[in-house]
């Protein structure tokens, strides 16, 4: 319960300033001066818009507000994938500075990593840049509607967070208890080297790519507290899932506004892996560095 209660005092008081911003327009404002950039991006500037949501809520407002800009297929493929690797930043970041990173250096490493991202699908994705700029029709209700929707939706959120927080701590337990962690580590050890990451890393690796960081915090905070995946092991981790990560629900909800899948996955899993690698070769250096010093 420790860790569900942590998630949730986190969560709920984010969520409600989150939506205080969209409601006065404030996430509107930002993205009106971060416009310009998204057309390196092949991207139209009003795509700001998108991107600031990611940043400060989840995938799901991204689906609804891509819904209403109604982009061409192209550009929502690549806006779509920059908020795959940017998004949920505040309540993602706690996660990982708990588990052993820096929290400004995994907020910038998301940020570069979408903007690496964004501006490599434009040069190789097929298609050309669409002339047609799109507009984004904003319904502001009242603000005691609002704040009962978002009442009704922190509720289910809260009531996920209890349920998967403590369901994924059982299935712990019980790998342990029967030893069956082997089980899940072997088939995956030759990934797992592939990708830079340590086998201590793998239950963690496998739940966040299942249901995300946020949800997957359980077992990786306890994994981490109890000493079987050290901080610094925990840190490369980061590295790879602040990029990759939640690769089975995040892009199936795309399917509803038909982008194609594997635009949304395999450019993330290449971006996770270089980091890792890089990550390894600086703190060699940082070694090498101290040792002749």
């Amino acid at each position: 319960m420790k860790t569900s209660w942590w998630l949730i005092k986190i969560t709920v008081p984010v969520s409600f300033g989150v939506m205080l911003l969209d409601y006065f327009g404030l996430l509107t404002l930002m993205a009106q001066y971060t416009g310009p950039v998204f057309k390196l991006f092949g991207l139209p500037g009003i795509s700001a818009i998108v991107l600031v949501t990611s940043i400060f809520t989840n995938i799901y407002s991204v689906v609804a507000v891509l819904s209403m800009l109604q982009l061409p297929m192209r550009e929502g493929m690549i806006l779509a994938t920059m908020c795959l690797v940017s998004h949920g930043f505040l309540i993602e970041t706690a996660v990982m500075k708990r588990t052993g990173s820096s929290a400004i250096r995994m907020l910038l490493l998301r940020l570069t990593g979408s903007f690496i991202i964004g501006w490599s699908l434009n040069l190789m994705m097929p298609g050309s840049i669409s002339v047609e700029v799109p507009t984004l029709i904003q319904q502001q209700g009242d603000f005691g509607l609002v704040f009962i929707h978002w009442l009704r939706s922190i509720s289910v959120t809260v009531l996920k967070i209890l349920v998967l927080v403590n369901v994924l701590l059982i299935f712990q337990r019980i790998l342990d208890e029967f030893g069956w962690m082997d089980a899940i580590e072997k088939p995956l050890a030759p990934f797992m080297k592939i990708m830079g990451l340590p086998r201590s890393t793998t239950l963690s690796w496998v739940v966040a790519n299942l249901i995300g960081l946020a949800y997957g915090s359980a077992i990786m905070i306890e994994e981490s507290e109890k000493g079987k995946m050290s901080r610094e092991d925990a840190d490369l981790l980061n590295h790879h899932v602040s990029l990759s990560h939640s690769q089975l629900e995040d892009p199936l909800l795309f399917l509803t506004l038909g982008y194609a899948i594997h635009w949304l996955i395999w450019p993330r899993i290449i971006l996770a892996i270089a980091a890792v690698w890089l990550r390894k070769a600086e703190l060699r250096m940082v070694a090498i560095y101290r040792n002749h010093h």
